[in-house]
């Protein structure tokens, strides 16, 4: 068991940090009520920014405020024989405070913890990063009396207030390259290795470590083998054998490992049946175009491939839920919601332009559409026009400017 003496003293610790140098506002700040009864549960990656994000909230809200970071090594070993004591110093020396706890996934039975403050009237907000690890918990102990929220890497919108550059194809490219991990981009030149690097932790600490696998081989094989192949369709059999998984289902279990690490998002195949959504191998995305860049050495920029998941993001961002439609040897088209068809491409040319737009037009008349037609959308670099093809009419835009 912790001393009191040592709870007293972390939890003495300024809770409102000064901003930093470049202070980027997170759009979700604003837009999240606060619920009384309910944490706030903000949920994403390591370092994409949710510590940040609590700060914001609580410089926001201006009221008193307690923060503890259940990584500090003081609290090594924090657990439910503490949390009497932890409390009772909250309570008396800490009143009406909101309760700020960052990655919460590194104390056990956190959520009786959190329970425990929402009965004592306290609002709470609290951060982690296993996407898995806190459903479960969340729905055993909190069942109705939390929202969740996710936290991402800098949108193409943020990395411009954090960077000072205004829109266009080149700080687009810039943005591709570089992602938006604030402490990556607070380091320009070491900015990849640190992706780099980052990866690895997160590998280490949220899935080997947490899962008690023994060798990570097929794990970061498999990651590094679908960080340069977003986009594309890859079953699990042909996973397997292509990087010498023993079986499909060890290949299923570390993808849904990655998953609940926030380090790929998949992304299913539309179909109006549901077993085909099923069976139908999904395309895999990186949760951050820099963290693919860094950890793909492809000798060609592949800007489609870039562009492709910067423009995943934004729909996630939007609340749209997308999924990709294709007819096997006829055609294909990047994202279908009910509201738009789009098509990513670098370039439209006149070497690609009848394969693009074939795509394009197949998906825009999918069952499913919110109105009478999707909307027909290609995105690309730089270009701008619009076409008219089989009597319907194509907006072409450059990325730059769709992009949040």
């Amino acid at each position: 068991m912790l001393l009191r003496e040592t709870l007293v003293t972390i939890l003495a610790a300024p809770a409102v940090f000064p901003p930093p140098p470049v202070e980027v506002p997170r759009r979700l700040v604003d837009s999240q009520p606060r619920a009384a009864g309910h944490a706030l549960v903000l949920t994403g990656v390591r370092r994409c920014g949710k510590s940040t994000v609590q700060q914001q909230l609580c410089r926001r809200d201006r009221r008193p405020a307690v923060f503890c970071n259940l990584e500090d090594t003081r609290l090594y070993g924090l657990g439910p024989d503490d949390f009497p004591t932890l409390l009772s110093v909250i309570e008396e020396r800490h009143t009406g405070a909101t309760v700020y706890l960052d990655e919460v996934q590194e104390t056990p039975d956190w959520q009786r913890l959190v329970r425990a403050l929402l009965d004592a009237g306290r609002q709470v907000c609290v951060t982690g990063s296993n996407a898995s690890l806190l459903g479960r918990e969340l729905g055993a102990k909190l069942t109705g009396r939390h929202v969740s929220v996710e936290v991402n890497p800098f949108s193409y919108h943020e990395y411009l207030v954090f960077r000072g550059g205004e829109r266009g194809a080149t700080t687009l490219k810039q943005y591709l390259d570089e992602g938006g991990f604030p402490g990556a981009l607070r380091e320009a030149v070491a900015g990849p290795a640190l992706l780099r690097e980052l990866l690895r932790d997160i590998v280490q600490r949220d899935i080997v470590s947490r899962h008690n696998l023994r060798e990570t081989r097929h794990l970061m094989n498999l990651i590094l083998h679908l960080l340069a192949h977003t986009g594309q369709p890859l079953s699990l059999q042909s996973l397997a054998k292509g990087l010498a998984i023993p079986s499909a289902a060890q290949a299923a279990r570390c993808i849904e490992h990655l998953q609940d690490a926030w380090l790929l998002l998949a992304v299913p195949k539309f179909s109006a049946s549901f077993k085909q959504r099923v069976v139908s191998p999904p395309k895999y995305y990186a949760i951050d175009p820099g963290l693919r860049t860094a950890n793909t050495p492809n000798p060609t920029p592949d800007w489609g491939r870039r562009l492709e998941n910067a423009v995943l993001l934004a729909l996630r961002r939007r609340g749209m839920a997308p999924a990709y439609a294709s007819e096997i040897h006829q055609w294909e088209c990047d994202f279908v919601t009910p509201e738009v068809a789009i098509q990513i491409c670098a370039e439209l040319t006149p070497q690609n332009r009848a394969r693009e737009l074939r795509g394009l037009l197949a998906a825009a008349v999918l069952p499913g559409a919110s109105g009478r037609k999707r909307e027909r959308l290609v995105l690309t670099l730089n270009q701008r026009d619009t076409l008219k093809e089989e009597g319907q009419n194509i907006t072409v835009l450059p990325a730059w400017e769709w992009l949040d």
